[in-house]
Order: structure tokens, then C-alpha cells, then sequence
């Protein structure tokens, strides 16, 4: 693609302090009239924490990663942002068989990828259901940078066969021809079930199932974490760890709106990575950032009155509210030595008064998880059913005695490590280390991480005692209730766990959360995730703490930028009216 004018501007300024609010204002002044009253123009700027993992699909774990990689790579399908169901993507149109095992995808014709080196002369080529092909066949090969088979291994007919031969480095050819994925031409792709599966459709909308060439991962190798090369509406401009990433307006975009508008409006997309929200807030307020997700602990009292709405200087911006799908955590390395004992993770849980952090702590950001693991808001999903903990501090002292710590006797000095989140983390982890030193009378010490860093150490089982929080990658119970399930903990310590962390294990847990993939029956369904989510509760592998609140500011000029519950971001046809 050529260097667009924006491009080539914001290049200059990237690595510039984000509160240079002239330069910046001046990128937004630019703009063309569309049909249907929109605007071409401008720079859509918001900010993360903390660094991002990856950006390449099969790496993508966490949000920052997650808000990126949608303006890149598309799949299949795609999550609407504003309620979340599934709508076409690359895929227009699809048939499901009879015995819901066999998907038939109908590909839009001259989609192209971005302009990339990899290809010859640097020009982008076009996009087929090969290209599918390859992308799902590097899903089931074992490399660090491939952390998405989970959540196909039980679903995709030859999956876990394909990865298990590749990991042992048995040769593949014969389970290649049985594998449940196959291009019936440039335009038709064609997915094969193990058996019926009812959120596939959520599954192939996420990161994991994103479309990408063959020459990209074949010139880039590793650096392919941070060298994107998607069909998505935007293009991968420039990146520097902890400073910025640039996306600029994809121009051979394949797709338009209703009025027949060439996708996006935006010239592009700067994402910036100051660590302390204040100063994130700060530059909201100079007019330097389009959006402010989360509102700071400290502030919200300046921001928001009795009745929930803005005030002050305050009331020019957009406010927008809504649950969000997540649920905050703490999680326990089952198999240690000092967390295997289920009566320390019952006492932790029994110590904290939720309800305290959410109204004191985090101002209302936040609603105390009482009631099991899945957040409340789900589709269908009763959590009122679940019978979770209540702040029972003499529960706590007896579950301690049991596990042979009488007031904490003998209990070791532990480690909690967190990482930054802008300054809310901290304040969370201060107020817990506070309340299990008072009712459980043991010692506990918070360390703090870079993000990448810390989710290693999670997934590695080098700490016993980890902060997370877990935002639906779709909205559906299971999406939670998965990262409990056994199989996917692998054999030795040694290996990482991606998709269970706490590395429980519970057959029985397992048996059910299987049957409750493949029931199709939406109340029956429901009714087994409430009996995996009591488990859950019941055994403890994880301190539960809050559910988050998104409450988050809009300036007043961003247009089209809904909220949701999953803070599923999709700029192709958010616009500027300034």
C-alpha cells in the first residue's frame, strides 16, 4: 500500500509525547463528506496500560492484543459491536448440515491481503479458502506462539490427532487428508465438527481463527508477533514496545457500508501505552486520546454524581455504561505444594469482604462476584442459582485451622504478583493483603510485573498466587467455565499451561463441561453451567473478586463507537465529527 499523507505524518510524531495536544488536534482536522452524513478523516487515539504479547492471531491471549488484532486480521465471522451476536465477516454466506457437524463457508471474492515485502514486488495478493487452510493447519501445530488450539482441539474433526502426531514428530500426511478442514475451491471452505458444537460460530469470530499468508510466517518466523499482515480495514504502520503502534486506513479495503461508502473513515488508529491512569485521564481531558476506558478509582467522585452522571467540567464528554463480561481473580497454582490444600483456597475466599472493594475500593467500578465465576449478564445464564461466598471471617479461621495453620500458625509468607493496570491493581491487591493479614493472620507480599512477564509466570507455574481478570472472548458461560477444563493442562510443569492457568484438574468437572458443549437444548445447557460454576466455587482453584463495571468517555465529537459488554472494539466505522 502507498504511505498515505496521515501516514507519513504520523510516523514524524509518533514517538512524541501524547500531550502534544497541537500536533495531535491538527491529525483531526482533515475531513471529507460521505453519503448518509458520515465523515471521512482523522485519528481514532486511545491508550492501553500495558504492552501487548502479540499481535499475530494464534498469540493473541489478552486484550490489548485483542483490541489490535480486530483492526487487522478478520475471519470468518465477526462479533456486531453492538450486541455482540455473530454477522458474516470473509464469510457472506454459510450452510450447516443436517446433524450440525459440517459448516460450508461461501467466501467473498477479491478480498486482498495488505501490501507486504513478503509478497513478490510488495503487493498484496488475493485472499482464498486456502489461505484458511493453512491459518486453522498452523492452529494445530505445537509452537509457543500458538496458544489458540484449545479452543478447537474437541471441536474441529482431527485436531487434537494432527497436534498430538506433531508433537511427538510423528509424520502427519495421512491425518492431514482426514482433517476436518478442506478448500473446495478459492471460494468455499469447508469445516468438518468431531461431533455438534454450539458456540462454533463465537469461536471461529475470535483471533485464533483469523485469516493470514503462508509468506508472512515464512519471512517474518518469529518476528511475526509483531509484524501484521491481515484483509482487516486497517494496516499495521509501526510499533515501538511501550510507546506506540500505529494503524493506518487500509485504501484496497474490500468492504463498504450501506451507503456504499468505501471502510473505514478513519485515516488511522494511534495507540499509545501510558502506565498511570491519571495521566491517561489527563490527556483525555487536553483533547490528545478519543476514549477513555475505565474510569480512575481516585477520580470517580470528580467525574460522576449521586445519581451516576457526569458533572462539572465533565458533562461535555459522552459517558457510556454497560456490565462487562468479566469477572477479576485471583488464581491458585492447584498442584503446589502449599495451594493443593483446599481448605488455603477456601479460607482466602472466606477472609475478603467483596462487597467492601467494590464500593469503597474500586468506587463502584464493580460488582462483588457472590454468586460464582461466570459474570452476571450473561444471555440465559441464571446466576442467582450459584451459591458463592460470603465475608465470613471466623469460616476463614476454621478453614485455616483445618488445613493445619490454627490463626495462621506456621502458615509461610506468600507472594502475590500482579501486574500494573494502571495504578487499580494496586489498590485491589493493598486492600486484600490487608484484610487476609486481619483475618487469617498470615503474611502476604505483593511484587509487581510487566504484563508479559507476568502472564509467563502464570502460565509456567512459577507463582502460586497470581492476579487475572478474564473478559469474554464471546459471550457465553462456557467461554469462562473452559479455563477450568483438564485436558488442557499439560503433562509436566515444565510446558505452559495457556488455557488453564490454575492447572485444576477434575474428571468429573471435565465429563460435564463436555456434555455441556454438545447439548444443544439452550435451558438444559444452562442448567449444567450452573452445575459447573458451583464446582468451581465449591473447589476453589481461583480467590473471586470482582465483576467488572465498563463505564468508560467518548469526546464528544467520536461517532459510531458503541459500547459493549466484551469491550469488542471494531473501528472500520467509527468516524470523527469535528
Amino acid at each position: 500500500m502507498r504511505l498515505s499523507l496521515f501516514a507519513a505524518l504520523v510516523l514524524s510524531l509518533l514517538f512524541q509525547s501524547c500531550g502534544d495536544s497541537k500536533n495531535n488536534n491538527t491529525q483531526n482536522t482533515t475531513k471529507r463528506e460521505a453519503k448518509g452524513g458520515v465523515k471521512y478523516g482523522g485519528v481514532f487515539r486511545y491508550n492501553e496500560s500495558e504492552f501487548l504479547k502479540s499481535i499475530y492471531p494464534l498469540g493473541v491471549t489478552e486484550v490489548t492484543g485483542h483490541r489490535i488484532t480486530n483492526q487487522v486480521y478478520e475471519g470468518l465471522v465477526r462479533f456486531n459491536q453492538k450486541d455482540l451476536t455473530i454477522e458474516p465477516c470473509l464469510a457472506k454466506s454459510w450452510e450447516v448440515s443436517e446433524d450440525a457437524t459440517q459448516y460450508t463457508f461461501r467466501l467473498h471474492s477479491g478480498v486482498k491481503f495488505h501490501n507486504d515485502p513478503c509478497f513478490e514486488g510488495g503487493k498484496g495478493r488475493l485472499m482464498t479458502a486456502q489461505d484458511f487452510v493453512y491459518s486453522l493447519n498452523q492452529l494445530c501445530t505445537p509452537d509457543p506462539k500458538n496458544q489458540g488450539f484449545t479452543f478447537f482441539r474437541d471441536v474441529i474433526a482431527g485436531a487434537e490427532e494432527l497436534y498430538t502426531a506433531r508433537e511427538k514428530k510423528q509424520d502427519d500426511k495421512l491425518l492431514l487428508e482426514k482433517w476436518g478442514v478442506k478448500a473446495l475451491d478459492d471460494t468455499t471452505l469447508q469445516i468438518t465438527l468431531r461431533k455438534p458444537t454450539v458456540d462454533l460460530l463465537q469461536r471461529l469470530a475470535l483471533p485464533f481463527a483469523a485469516v493470514f499468508p503462508k509468506e508472512a510466517v515464512e519471512k517474518y518466523k518469529g518476528e511475526i508477533l509483531y509484524h501484521a499482515v491481515g484483509t482487516g480495514p486497517f494496516v499495521l504502520k509501526a510499533l515501538k514496545q511501550d510507546e506506540a503502534i500505529i494503524l493506518a486506513r487500509n485504501e484496497e479495503y474490500w468492504d463498504k457500508d450501506e451507503f456504499g461508502n468505501q471502510l473505514p473513515y478513519l485515516d488511522g488508529i494511534k495507540v499509545s501505552f501510558m502506565k498511570e491512569e491519571k495521566n491517561e485521564m489527563l490527556a483525555f481531558k487536553k483533547g490528545d486520546l478519543e476514549l477513555k476506558y475505565r474510569l480512575p478509582f481516585d477520580m470517580i467522585d470528580e467525574i460522576i454524581d449521586e445519581n451516576k452522571q457526569l458533572k462539572g467540567e465533565y458533562k461535555k464528554f459522552q459517558l457510556q455504561v454497560a456490565p462487562e463480561l468479566s469477572t477479576q481473580f485471583y488464581g491458585f497454582l492447584v498442584p503446589d505444594k502449599l495451594m493443593s490444600n483446599k481448605n488455603v483456597r477456601l479460607a482466602f475466599n472466606y477472609a475478603i469482604d467483596r462487597k467492601a472493594i467494590a464500593d469503597y475500593t474500586a468506587k463502584g467500578e464493580g460488582t462483588p462476584c457472590m454468586n460464582g465465576f461466570v459474570p452476571l449478564g450473561m444471555p440465559g445464564y441464571d446466576n442467582a442459582q450459584v451459591k458463592g461466598y460470603t465475608f465470613d471471617a471466623a469460616k476463614a479461621k476454621e478453614y485455616l485451622a483445618k488445613a493445619g495453620y490454627p490463626n495462621g500458625k506456621g502458615f509461610p509468607k506468600i507472594t502475590l504478583e500482579i501486574n500494573s493496570g494502571g495504578g487499580r491493581n494496586e489498590k485491589i491487591a493493598e486492600a486484600i493483603q490487608k484484610m487476609l493479614t486481619q483475618n487469617l493472620n498470615i503474611e502476604v507480599e505483593i511484587t509487581q510485573v510487566v504484563w508479559a512477564q507476568h502472564t509467563n509466570n502464570v502460565e509456567t507455574g512459577k507463582v502460586n498466587f497470581w492476579r487475572f481478570g478474564w473478559v469474554a472472548d464471546y459471550p457465553d458461560p462456557i467461554n469462562f467455565l473452559s479455563l477450568f477444563y483438564g485436558k488442557n493442562v499439560p503433562a509436566t510443569m515444565e510446558q505452559a499451561s495457556y488455557g488453564n492457568p490454575t492447572r485444576y484438574k477434575n474428571a468429573a468437572y471435565d465429563a460435564l463441561l463436555e456434555k455441556a458443549m454438545n447439548t444443544t437444548n439452550d435451558a438444559e445447557r444452562n442448567k449444567l453451567y450452573v452445575q459447573l460454576d458451583q464446582m468451581i466455587v465449591d473447589d476453589a482453584p481461583v480467590l473471586l473478586i470482582t465483576h467488572s463495571m465498563n463505564r468508560r468517555l467518548l469526546q464528544p465529537y467520536v461517532q459510531n463507537c458503541p459500547n459493549n459488554g466484551m469491550e469488542y472494539r471494531n473501528f472500520r466505522e467509527v468516524w470523527l465529527d469535528k
